[in-house]
């Protein structure tokens, strides 16, 4: 086993985006052809990326584990599913996907308002938002790698849709707390800012990504409207063996 202290950028993208790019406390190891990155507080959970066959990535995962018990294993739905037949106390906890993209959006609906990057003392009005139409958001004003606001508002003024940019790595951008108010909901202000968002954060970056619930159809086909492409991974909780 190797310890590392780099992920290399051309490396799987959820290990590059777990990774945090090797933040304070943010930890690498191989094997074989397995890699592991375990990083805490990413999207509100302390993950642990995995890649590589399922045999290599088992052994891998059984020396750390000492170190990981605790962080939730997060890979491809085939490898946690063969996972789960190798590793005691190895649970399926979710299965959701994936989605990036390596290219500015497609032109939007036009919609009455343009999409920008919020204020500060915009932000009381993200929060009130969520909390009336998204209260389950992974990503909250406030939240750590939570790093700013876009919004979108109507004709008058109000605040009808919201996205922040979370948890970005200098070579991944990360969308977050998509939300758009129910009673205009349909007329493309969600697609309209996730493209502007997207188009912000590919500027300086060769990918931007985002997840999703396996089940949320509308949003699905929403980002495969802008170019994002789904890969179906899934979450694990690793317990004490």
């Amino acid at each position: 086993m190797i310890a590392l202290d780099r992920i290399s950028a051309d490396d799987d993208p959820l290990l590059l985006w777990t990774a945090q790019d090797m933040r304070t406390g943010a930890r690498a190891w191989a094997h074989g052809d397995a890699a592991a990155v375990a990083c805490r507080d990413v999207s509100r959970r302390d993950r642990l990326a995995l890649r590589g066959s399922p045999d290599d990535v088992a052994e891998l995962v059984r020396r750390i584990r000492a170190q990981v018990t605790g962080f939730n294993p997060v890979a491809d739905a085939a490898l946690i599913d063969a996972l789960t037949e190798r590793v005691e106390g190895l649970q399926l906890v979710a299965r959701f996907g994936w989605m990036d993209t390596t290219t500015p959006a497609p032109a939007p609906v036009r919609v009455a308002g343009e999409p920008r990057w919020l204020t500060d003392a915009e932000i009381p009005e993200v929060t009130t938002l969520l909390e009336a139409e998204h209260p389950g958001s992974w990503a909250k004003p406030g939240d750590s790698g939570v790093r700013r606001w876009a919004g979108l508002r109507d004709a008058a003024g109000q605040l009808q849709a919201v996205a922040a940019d979370a948890w970005s790595v200098p070579e991944i951008g990360f969308v977050a707390g998509v939300a758009t108010r129910a009673g205009t909901r349909g007329q493309g202000l969600g697609t309209t800012l996730c493209a502007f968002v997207t188009d912000e954060l590919i500027k300086d970056r060769s990918r931007v990504a985002l997840l999703v619930s396996g089940d949320n159809f509308a949003a699905i086909r929403t980002y495969e409207k802008l170019g994002y492409r789904m890969r179906p991974i899934a979450a694990a909780r690793l317990t004490a063996p």
